[in-house]
């Protein structure tokens, strides 16, 4: 991939490097090589420019002036310019991952499943704004836009569950998407029940039990 800057600003003042994108882009998740992201020999003020950062402002913004300890800092809270056909492939991909949710639980209104072409059609239609949050959380939203212009409904299922005190706290963001409502037990634990598709409750359970070792207490109680 090529180089693009990778930016912060401090104190009022920017500081820019040149990286690759692909791997700063790991190092920025905690998985990268600093060493082989970096394309810079210095940390600049302005990269186009060539304007070298001075070690005293280098140490007031980082507490350090060691090239790869700050431009490990500038990838992993600072901005990285993406290039467009990078962004474009990473929208695509977001695109197809909802698109494929929708296609696995939902149907028209004869019980039919929809083909991805119509699909992808009507997702243009309405011009729905993907964004990077995961496809579960953005399923939703583009299904309620496409009610607008095709019968769609989605089969869920109701499910209660009983998830001991000590997991609540790991488990509450993958509950949040599904939950109707709660109740805490007198006992610290959280009583819930969750409406979610028939077709993602494989994968719900198996990062729920993957947490919980298997602890929680689930009965289904009605759906769609």
């Amino acid at each position: 991939m090529p180089n693009i800057e990778a930016r912060i600003k401090i104190k009022g003042k920017q500081y820019e490097i040149s990286v690759d994108v692909d791997e700063a882009l790991k190092v920025k998740k905690g998985i990268g090589d600093v060493t082989n992201a970096l394309n810079s020999n210095a940390i600049y003020y302005d990269l186009k420019k060539g304007t070298v950062a001075s070690q005293s402002d280098l140490q007031d913004a980082f507490g350090t002036i060691n090239l790869h300890e700050v431009a490990e800092k500038i990838m992993k809270s600072g901005e990285i310019q993406k290039p467009q056909d990078y962004r474009d492939a990473e929208r695509e991909t977001k695109v197809k991952q909802v698109i494929d949710l929708i296609l696995r639980n939902a149907v028209d209104q004869n019980g039919r499943p929809f083909t991805e072409e119509r699909m992808r059609r009507a997702v243009d239609e309405v011009h729905f704004n993907f964004d990077n949050r995961p496809a579960e959380q953005q399923m939703y939203k583009l299904i309620h836009k496409l009610k607008e212009i095709i019968p769609i409904k989605v089969e869920t299922k109701k499910i209660k569950l009983i998830i001991p005190a000590r997991f609540t706290g790991q488990v509450y963001g993958l509950l949040k998407d599904f939950k109707e409502k709660e109740e805490w037990l007198p006992n610290g634990d959280l009583q819930t029940i969750i409406n979610i598709p028939a077709g993602m409750q494989l994968d719900f359970f198996e990062k729920l039990n993957s947490i919980t070792h298997g602890a929680v207490v689930s009965e289904e109680v009605g759906g769609e």
